[in-house]
């Protein structure tokens, strides 16, 4: 279906040249283009008149505030209003570049500020109750072991699912510590606690594979790498039996080290380190975990007395 735009026929034509340039130039996805049309054409409709090249160009930063305004107040999602304001920014840089309009009073605006979403982390007895249960959904006795050690070590050195199948037995010559080559191949070195040590080589011994210096560590039934997809699907398993939320993934076991070690007092730089992060600042994340569980806490605590 055509999307119609409330502008005259000169500037309807400069609308048909962009969203070409968006399709051609940019390489973006048909849904895409689709999307930035409409937004565009909601923009327009706010004005009560037709708009033209003219109109364009004397738009004042309370227009666009103006238009952002009415839209938040019909309770769209700060993620929409993003979308919608970078669609208008990126309609009026073009005009600028290609010379029909010069009017730079939308990049005053400032994108609104998207909520605050927290990780996603569990209690240390969940973590504990769920590990217990891995090897409840798998027939092999090597395959039970593996998934043992799997969610062990995510929840134990805080890897990512990814950096977890991608070790290979030489990661793990030094039974104290463990090579992962993280996001952008950065390389860290993370120490291993016994527990995970012990899960590990109870399931090297039972795995019926060959685990030479280049072997993956985790393999799947026929012998190859394991993929991240059946550690989730294993994953489902546990939380639709233990009834714990629908969003929980194995990921949420790395959400889960951090707020932990922080609360037996482990310092954030060192969390840093051990997580791979690049920033200090995505680390501190995990302060707001522990405050956030703080009030939760202090909450309950005033509804029982």
């Amino acid at each position: 279906m055509e999307i119609k735009y409330n502008v005259d026929h000169i500037l309807h034509e400069v609308v048909k040249d962009w969203l070409q340039w968006l399709k051609n130039e940019r390489r973006y996805s048909e849904h895409t283009v689709d999307a930035y049309a409409r937004d565009l054409s909601q923009f327009f409709d706010f004005f009560e008149t037709p708009q033209t090249i003219g109109s364009l160009s004397k738009m004042q930063i309370s227009d666009f505030r103006r238009y952002i305004s009415s839209r938040h107040c019909q309770l769209i999602s700060k993620t929409s209003l993003t979308r919608k304001l970078s669609s208008i920014r990126n309609f009026f840089h073009w005009l600028n570049r290609k010379g029909i309009v010069q009017n730079s009073a939308v990049s005053i605006l400032s994108s609104p500020k998207k909520d605050k979403v927290l990780p996603r982390a569990l209690e240390i007895q969940q973590a504990k109750d769920l590990i217990e249960e891995a090897p409840n959904f798998e027939k092999e006795n090597w395959q039970q072991l593996r998934d043992i050690a799997i969610f062990t070590l995510l929840y134990g050195c805080g890897l990512r699912i990814s950096e977890a199948v991608n070790t290979n037995i030489g990661d793990f010559d030094n039974r104290d510590f463990l090579r992962i080559k993280g996001k952008g191949n950065k390389e860290r070195i993370v120490p291993i606690l016994p527990i995970v040590t012990r899960s590990i080589n109870a399931y090297l011994e039972a795995c019926p594979y060959s685990h030479n210096h280049g072997d993956p560590i985790f393999l799947g039934a026929r012998g190859e790498r394991i993929s991240p997809r059946i550690i989730e699907r294993q994953m489902e398993k546990i939380r639709n039996y233990m009834g714990l939320p629908s969003n929980l993934t194995p990921h949420s076991l790395r959400h889960s080290f951090a707020p932990h070690l922080l609360a037996n007092g482990t310092d954030l730089r060192s969390i840093q380190e051990l997580l791979g992060h690049a920033s200090l600042s995505t680390t501190q994340r995990y302060t707001e975990v522990e405050i956030s569980k703080l009030q939760t806490e202090y909450d309950q605590a005033k509804l029982l007395e």
